[in-house]
């Protein structure tokens, strides 16, 4: 099905934050957009303020009216979804054209140049970044992107006039294997999803598959140090880049004040004085393959340097709720341990001397299970840590897997603890630190209001 024959979309796990862009390129677009999700979220509610049609019941009874029509209804699906599902199985029943969510965005980056942003990390920011220079510039983006934009507040960007799309590439269930890249970023390889992979190895090939997509007379920005292998072919372009080192790299980096400033040293074009909008140390990195997937798409020099001082950041990514010369509360996503490592040693170095307290929600039993020894370590370089109870989503328990693995490998001597979730608001108000971080990709930020509400009073 071509997207001109596309009367009505269909989600299956609408509430997702990559299926939501979806929607709302749809809703924008003047498509007819129905959905189901388990659980009713601020973001579902937004999309049917925008028109689209939400129930939280699986029951194929309650598929709108619009979405009935197999001849111009697309189902898109997330791989979270059972193959059990009976909304899935009635779709699939009734000869409906029904693709993953990539499939979508890989229909996306053919019909338009896709900018992508794949990698173990730094997905999210990175892409937000380079839409966000991209939008602000006169060359203009579509966007698709796996978190809220605080510029915007959405994780999708229209632009009828722009040729370009930036996409964040997914590794999960080998997503990012549906698109055909115009440029990509490779941000990192640390393995990850190993329930899915397998080994390191089978995840570092599913990268090296992935660059073997960007077109001919593309482009690949690949982070300096990285263990997989590149496959491009002979007429891309491969760049690489960090903060220190690679054809794109900082220069004349200046810490103080609350603010990091550096010069971009790139093949195309140097900018001077470039201001993190979000100043953390792992923005450098991020901003720099952000601004080199912008100059490659034509963004200039001013262009460039004025969005990012702009830049407001993505929820849930390093979140500063509260800074004060007596408290500081961030919540951040970081849910892998190199992630931890980069946020926990960015906030060292911003709060040198303060007492840092961590409180960690592992995402997944079976990444507890395959990387607890590489937590303990990333989380030891807090003062205080507190671990709360591995928070499933699409998994059953396993034996013998829990946070204790964590607790147990933690730096020798630390103060530590466990806790369950409904205990964080106590353990906050027992203070003890001069800075606070909530960490994890899973429901902890549910509680990010509250503990803002318990701290207020004290700064």
């Amino acid at each position: 099905m071509e997207l001109k024959d596309i009367k009505a979309v269909y989600f299956i796990g609408i509430g997702g934050i990559g299926m939501s862009a979806i929607a709302r390129y749809f809703l924008k677009i003047g498509v007819a957009v129905g959905g189901y999700d388990r659980t009713e979220s601020d973001l579902t509610r937004k999309l049917c303020e925008e028109g689209a049609m939400i129930h939280y019941e699986e029951n194929a009874n309650m598929i709108p009216k619009a979405c009935l029509d197999p001849d111009n209804t697309l189902v898109i699906y997330t791989p979270a979804i059972p193959s059990e599902h009976a909304e899935l199985q009635y779709f699939r029943t009734g000869g409906f054209t029904i693709q993953k969510r990539a499939q979508v965005l890989g229909t996306l980056t053919r019909a338009m140049k896709g900018l992508c942003v794949a990698g173990t990390h730094g997905k999210t920011t990175t892409s937000s970044m380079a839409a966000h220079i991209l939008h602000q510039s006169h060359v203009g983006c579509n966007a698709f992107l796996g978190g809220i934009t605080k510029n915007y507040g959405t994780n999708y960007i229209l632009s009828h006039d722009s040729e370009y799309v930036v996409i964040e590439a997914d590794e999960f269930d080998r997503s990012f294997h549906w698109l055909t890249p115009f440029a990509s970023v490779i941000t990192a390889t640390d393995a990850d999803h190993l329930d899915i992979y397998g080994t390191e190895e089978a995840y570092l090939e599913s990268f090296t598959k992935y660059s073997s997509l960007i077109v001919p007379g593309g482009y690949l920005i690949i982070h300096t140090g990285l263990k997989m292998k590149p496959n491009t072919q002979q007429t891309v372009k491969t760049y690489t880049y960090s903060a220190g080192e690679g054809d794109f790299h900082a220069e004349n980096v200046r810490i103080g004040g609350g603010e990091i400033t550096f010069d971009l040293i790139s093949p195309l074009g140097n900018i001077t004085d470039i201001r993190l909008g979000v100043p953390v140390m792992v923005n450098i990195d991020n901003g720099i393959a952000a601004m080199a997937l912008a100059q490659i798409a034509g963004a200039t020099g001013e262009e460039i340097r004025e969005a990012m001082a702009s830049f407001g950041g993505v929820d849930r990514r390093f979140d500063i709720h509260i800074k004060t010369d007596r408290i500081t509360y961030i919540s951040d996503y970081a849910h892998h341990p190199e992630e931890i490592r980069q946020s926990l040693l960015s906030i060292g170095r911003l709060y040198e001397g303060k007492r840092i307290k961590v409180i960690f929600q592992p995402h997944l039993y079976t990444r507890t299970r395959d990387f607890y020894r590489e937590f303990a370590n990333a989380l030891s370089l807090a003062d205080d840590v507190v671990l709360a109870d591995i928070y499933p989503a699409r998994e059953e328990p396993i034996p013998g897997v829990s946070s204790a693995l964590i607790y147990d490998n933690l730096r020798p001597g630390m103060k530590r603890s466990m806790c369950h979730k409904d205990d964080i608001p106590r353990i906050v108000r027992e203070g003890g630190f001069d800075v606070l971080v909530t960490l994890g990709a899973g429901d902890i930020e549910t509680y990010a209001n509250e503990i803002e509400n318990i701290l207020k009073p004290l700064t």
